[in-house]
Order: structure tokens, then C-alpha cells, then sequence
């Protein structure tokens, strides 16, 4: 298959492959497949699980390594955020030997001298890479494991949450203007926080639920909460959120509502947008409205907080059934979708 420039840069400066390389947060199944056919033993890593679908299932690892083989060479995809970058450069440097390189690809226009700060906290030797078709590599060894600093926690007295986040996950511990807003509006129809067991108000899916904010948020109202997320960081966020919180929230990876049940969910709540890496659009947003029709028990709710420029009001109305604008400001909206019971 044809490389993107990243892939080709990456493996042009990688020079002769090693007997075992790990390829972590591959795109497309680019890296993979090119170290494979050079002969490498090739085990392969994703965060998100739409990459993840591109690998051959027998070259997925579950975990980013084992202590019975650690990689001589890693060709690691770059993340966007430095707290990214920083998290990753943590987990490996613990685990990798001192010998093995690392070969770090991404967009220029994503990279940031931030990202060598980072990686020199856990390497001896950090270099960069010319710049190649508007991409570039950064190059690491030497790994001296620096006291990590991830996951990190953070109270968020407007919501009653601690968050507990990987770098790797939308906004990590903050919490961004359109969640408070979302949350601010949601707690007239959510209850008020409950401390006793009880049965559950209902079933409810925070989709795209990133460090578990809302998940956590509906738990501790008494909602038998699911949070699902394409991110295995995200995932292991929430959960820990969760678990802090004192709070039961079970996860689920998933590419948006893919393995929901039909007609199981009353309360859907989701901060969109729903995008692989820089590519933003409103495709996939508008494809989980659809699918959301279908997973909302009749009467259920799906609540959505969204830039106020965005098309979704009248996908909502098409799809699931009354629509109300339940809280608006300078850059959001608050959009409460009723489906209808069956006549």
C-alpha cells in the first residue's frame, strides 16, 4: 500500500529494522504492514479503536509491552497534545531497555518543541528529524524513567467531580465550557445526587465519554451509567474517575454506538464532535444522531451539547423525535431529543 508522508518519513529514518519492533497508534494499518513485509516481528498497539480494526488480529497486543520481550525499536505515531506525548514517553521509558530507540512521527503543524521537553524527561538522547513533505521525527533512547506524572487528578467543584485523566483523552482532567453547560442544564432532569443504594432512575450512556466526567456526574444521581469511547485511554480514565468518585460506571470501547442494544437506553447524554486525530467534520456526529434512534428505549431522551453553527438540530428532529434548545450561549447549545412511544 502507498505510505502518507508520515509513515514513509518514519520508516526512512528508522533505517534497517530490528528483529522486533512495536508500532503504537498506527493509522490505517500503514506501519504495520511495512515493517512486517521487511521481515520484523511486529506486534501492534491503538489507542483508538478505529485503528486498531486495521491491524491483523494475531499482530494486536493488548497491553503497550511484555517484560518477556521488549521491543528493540518503536515507530510511534504522535499524538496532538503534549500531555499526550508526555503520558506515552512515561509508559514507555519505564519499559523499555535503555538500548531500544524510539522513532516518533507526526504533522509538523501538530509538533511542538514541547513534545522534545517531553520526551527528554524519559530519554538521554532526543533529536528531530528535516522535515519531509510538512511532516517529521523525533528520535529517542536511552530510556532513564523520570517519576510519571500521569494519570492526574483534578476536583471540579461547579460539577462535584474529581477527575482522574490520562493525557491522552479530550481536555484531560479540565472541564471544557460545553460539558459545564451541558451538566448545568442536564441537573433539572438528572436528579439530585443520591446517597443511598435504591433502585437505578434508569439507564443511561455517556457516549464519547472521554475522562468520565458525565459518566461519573449521572452515577452519582442514581443512573445505571455505561460509558462508551473509541480511546482505551479513555476508557481507563473513566474508570478511575469513576472509582474515586465512589461511583459504579461500566465502559465499553466501541466506535460510537456500534454493540449497543436495541431500545436499551433512557438517557443518552454526548459532547460530540466524534473525529480521528486533526480531521474534524460533521459525518460521524450526524451517523451516531441516526443511530441513536435506534438504541433509545421508546420515551427515552438523547442530550447534546454542540457549537452553535453546527446542523444538528434538524437531524435531531428527523430522527429521534421533539427537539427543544434547553440552554443556549455565545458558543453552545443544549439540545434535548425526545423519542416519541409508539402510537
Amino acid at each position: 500500500m502507498p505510505l502518507d508522508p508520515v509513515a514513509s518519513l518514519m520508516l526512512d529514518e528508522a533505517g534497517p529494522l530490528p528483529a522486533r519492533v512495536l508500532v503504537l497508534d498506527d493509522v490505517g494499518g500503514e506501519l504495520t504492514q511495512a515493517a512486517t513485509e521487511a521481515g520484523a516481528l511486529v506486534r501492534t498497539w491503538c489507542d483508538d479503536v478505529r485503528d486498531l480494526e486495521a491491524v491483523p488480529p494475531h499482530l494486536r497486543v493488548a497491553g503497550v509491552l511484555t517484560t518477556e520481550e521488549s521491543p528493540e525499536l518503536v515507530l510511534w505515531r504522535l499524538p496532538q497534545s503534549v500531555a499526550a506525548v508526555e503520558d506515552y514517553a512515561e509508559y514507555l521509558a519505564a519499559r523499555l531497555d535503555p538500548s531500544a530507540r524510539v522513532v516518533a512521527g507526526g504533522r509538523t503543524k501538530h509538533m511542538t518543541v514541547a513534545f522534545n521537553t517531553a520526551l527528554a524527561r524519559q530519554f538521554t538522547t532526543v533529536s528531530a528529524s528535516l522535515g519531509r513533505q510538512k511532516s517529521r521525527v523525533l528520535h529517542a533512547s536511552g530510556a532513564r524513567p523520570a517519576p510519571p506524572r500521569w494519570p492526574m487528578r483534578r476536583y471540579l467543584p461547579e460539577v462535584g467531580v474529581t477527575a482522574v485523566a490520562h493525557g491522552n483523552v479530550f481536555n484531560t482532567n479540565r472541564l471544557d465550557d460545553g460539558t459545564h453547560l451541558l451538566l448545568r442544564t442536564l441537573s433539572r432532569a438528572a436528579g439530585e445526587p443520591v446517597t443511598n443504594g435504591g433502585p437505578p432512575r434508569g439507564v443511561a450512556l455517556d457516549l464519547g465519554c472521554g475522562s468520565g466526567i458525565i459518566a461519573t456526574w449521572l452515577a452519582q444521581r442514581g443512573w445505571a451509567t455505561t460509558g462508551v469511547d473509541a480511546s482505551l485511554s479513555a476508557l481507563v480514565s473513566t474508570r478511575l474517575t469513576a472509582r474515586t468518585n465512589r461511583v459504579r460506571v461500566a465502559v465499553r470501547r466501541a466506535d460510537m454506538l456500534a454493540g449497543t442494544r436495541s431500545q436499551s437506553v433512557d438517557l443518552l447524554v454526548t459532547n460530540p464532535p466524534f473525529h480521528i486525530g486533526a480531521a474534524k467534520d460533521s459525518r460521524p456526529t450526524l451517523a451516531m444522531i441516526r443511530a441513536a434512534a435506534s438504541v433509545l428505549r421508546p420515551g427515552g431522551e438523547m442530550w447534546m451539547v454542540f457549537n452553535s453553527h453546527l446542523p444538528y438540530l434538524p437531524e435531531l428532529r428527523r430522527h429521534i423525535g421533539v427537539t427543544t434548545v434547553e440552554a443556549q450561549d455565545r458558543h453552545y447549545i443544549v439540545a434535548r431529543a425526545l423519542k416519541e412511544h409508539a402510537s
